[in-house]
């Protein structure tokens, strides 16, 4: 992946090192479910413990540390740094055109816990966003579970990652986090599960849309770029997690959706780049 002369963001929050710790918050619907369901299937923490930890009230801003950038020689985070403002760049594009004005994420870098307006974030847990602060949270030892344990090496695999994130911020400001987490109010568990399944989904599709543009406007795709993010998108897929974590797959306890499903709705949006074709709550076969 063409990454290095590109901009950085000034939206990037360093809180590694910064010994968070015994703080609680006050989870939200969707997030809750899902980060300890990807906690369970990545790192084997029990749901219930996750979600435990992400059961308390908000964290108040003056329990946190300041807000830092990262270190300008620290080269992972310096790469996080250009991936979100390509994002920034692309999404604040789209949202023009459409007549709306995009409002930018904060990432946070953080190694251990963080206290999130969402609850405590946890590095078992995985990357994940809280719409609470609209903030995606990252671990940068998530990248070497994916080196590791899905022999995922790739830098674009690892900006697929981010982009999907910030796929989930695109979905809160435009209102669709929220339609769907007051559709999930009173659900089945089944019908909530594959509610979330189709906003996994469509941010898969939006990290491809942001992908398109991105390559589009500053040529960033190398030879092979593209397999890497497929592979990484069928590597964390709901049935292939499930088959190495249990040994048996239950198609109505998915919440992000099948290997297949994956790959394909990120493939839709890298092909296309237009986000009328992420509706994933329209289609009739995901």
């Amino acid at each position: 992946m063409r990454w290095e002369d590109n901009r950085e963001s000034d939206n990037v929050e360093d809180r590694r090192g910064g010994g968070f710790g015994g703080f609680g918050g006050r989870s939200i619907g969707i997030g809750t479910i899902v980060i300890a369901l990807i906690g369970s299937y990545f790192f084997g923490v029990s749901p219930a413990t996750i979600i435990s930890l992400l059961s308390g009230g908000p964290v108040p801003a003056s329990q946190q540390a300041p807000a830092q950038r990262p270190p300008a020689d620290d080269p992972v985070a310096r790469f996080v740094s250009v991936v979100l403002a390509d994002t920034e760049d692309v999404w604040g594009q789209i949202f023009q055109q459409r007549g709306g004005q995009y409002v930018r994420p904060k990432l946070v870098l953080f190694s251990g816990r963080t206290p999130t307006a969402c609850g405590m974030g946890e590095t078992a847990v995985g990357p994940f966003y809280c719409p609470g602060d609209q903030k995606v949270y990252l671990d940068l030892q998530f990248f070497q579970t994916m080196r590791e344990r899905f022999h995922v090496a790739s830098e674009f695999a690892e900006a697929y990652v981010i982009a999907h994130e910030v796929g989930h911020h695109v979905q809160n400001l435009t209102g669709i986090a929220e339609k769907v987490d007051q559709m999930r109010r009173g659900a089945s568990e089944r019908k909530a599960n594959a509610l979330s399944v189709r906003m996994e989904l469509q941010a898969d599709c939006f990290a491809g849309v942001w992908a398109y543009h991105a390559n589009r406007a500053r040529q960033i795709l190398e030879a092979g770029d593209i397999e890497s993010a497929l592979k990484a998108a069928s590597a964390i897929g709901d049935d292939t997690l499930q088959r190495q974590s249990q040994g048996v797959v239950v198609p109505d306890s998915f919440t992000h959706g099948t290997s297949e499903q994956r790959v394909r709705w990120f493939t839709r949006g890298i092909d296309s780049g237009d986000i009328k074709n992420c509706n994933t709550f329209a289609a009739r076969q995901l």
